[in-house]
């Protein structure tokens, strides 16, 4: 499919993504939607940020508006994720296709959704937390769902959302059209896809696990205690304007936050323990350019789509190797160039290696002069639930 006036649609969601000048489909959608408006399932293998909203947005709105009856289910790991692929779906329901949504996300006021769901919306956006809260008030019924999307699976997963998914799917009819989208695939998602799905179609955006080609990766080896210092002299000596940085933590999050502020760098830190409207100011500026950092944690970082972002920083590199895939995914985006840069200290050496076995490349290394690592420093890796030092010796270090 090389355009989407070629689809077999109806005519008003065709004029519909005419007016928002959608001509040309990404790869994803080229693959995915021909296959879904067969009403077959899908398996997708596709990062954030490679339009695989629409690629599943598409075949539901024209099944929704084919059966007036049906209605859509779309569950996603996050609160801004959830927001974004419903902002997606809106703005290809012109007046003429008249479907009434509800978005279904924690941090918003239960009775916005309550009124949402007593007006017979037909597509239903939100989080799997929220979402089971609406179903044992019984202020939602999914007897009617014929379309159902798992999006970002694998984070849903690693957020302990699958108890929340399994009450989901028993309450939903088994005859009905499934798309399951994942960045990777542990044994657990094969699990899930073969409980929830029939004779799937497989299809890939980006080769299963691998990272971007158009990111550029780099190594910096550094003494822990050197490392808010070098991110402080990249930042400002690079005149980077837009930086996202990942820490490993809630506490290092905010604590590299005021050191950068501290050093006359806007920032502003983004995880589970911030409210809502904390979360969606922070985002808005970091968009607008008032702040040109934000840190953040994996889960909150989760499905924040941030057009051209050149740059992402790993204060900590990731103990779970396919976390840096998705760490890394947010830059290089639609053609634009990215530059992913992790800074590596002598007990991340394990992690780095595991990572690189990950991606099938070995990531060029170097030492930034007077931030040098340290050679007396213990390679032992930080277990996965030592997440961080005791406050006194973080802060002596200057660790995040």
């Amino acid at each position: 499919m090389e355009n989407f006036k070629l689809l077999k649609i109806e005519d008003s969601l065709k004029n519909s993504l005419e007016k928002m000048k959608f001509t040309k489909p990404t790869p994803i959608q080229a693959m995915a939607i021909p296959v879904a408006l067969e009403g077959k399932d899908i398996l997708g293998t596709a990062q954030t940020g490679t339009g695989k909203t629409l690629a599943f947005s598409i075949p539901l709105i024209n099944k929704l508006i084919l059966d007036k009856n049906a209605f859509a289910l779309v569950m996603c790991p996050t609160r801004e994720l959830a927001t974004q692929v419903m902002a997606a779906i809106k703005s290809i329901i012109s007046d003429k296709i008249n479907i009434k949504t509800a978005l279904l996300i924690g941090g918003e006021a239960m009775q916005k959704q309550l009124r949402q769901l007593s007006n017979r919306s037909r597509i239903i956006v939100g989080t799997p937390g929220r979402i089971n809260d609406h179903l044992k008030r019984k202020s939602l019924n999914l007897s009617a769902t014929k379309y159902l999307v798992l999006d970002e699976t694998d984070r849903m997963l690693d957020m302990g959302f699958l108890r929340d998914i399994e009450r989901v799917m028993k309450l939903i009819p088994d005859k009905r059209q499934n798309l399951m989208f994942s960045a990777t695939f542990s044994k657990d998602i094969k699990k899930l896809a073969f409980t929830i799905l029939s004779n799937p179609v497989q299809v890939e955006a980006t080769p299963e696990n691998t990272a971007v080609e158009a990111i550029s990766q780099k190594v910096y080896r550094v003494a822990k205690a050197h490392k808010t210092g070098l991110i402080i002299k990249l930042i400002s000596e690079g005149n980077w304007k837009q930086v996202l940085v990942f820490t490993r933590t809630k506490h290092g999050a905010n604590n590299l936050t005021k050191k950068l502020i501290g050093a006359g760098i806007t920032a502003a830190a983004i995880h589970g323990n911030k409210s809502q409207g904390a979360r969606t100011k922070a985002l808005k500026g970091f968009k607008d350019g008032a702040v040109r950092v934000m840190v953040a944690t994996d889960i909150a970082a989760r499905g924040l789509d941030i057009p051209l972002l050149p740059h992402v920083i790993n204060f900590e590199i990731p103990n779970i190797s396919e976390d840096y895939v998705h760490r890394i995914g947010r830059t290089g985006r639609a053609g634009a160039k990215g530059e992913a840069i992790s800074l590596v200290s002598a007990d991340e050496t394990t992690f780095l290696r595991d990572i690189q076995k990950l991606i099938g490349e070995k990531l060029p290394v170097e030492i930034m002069e007077g931030f040098e690592p340290d050679p007396n420093a213990s390679t032992t890796p930080i277990k996965p639930g030592q997440n961080r030092q005791p406050r006194n010796k973080a802060k002596s270090s200057g660790k995040g």
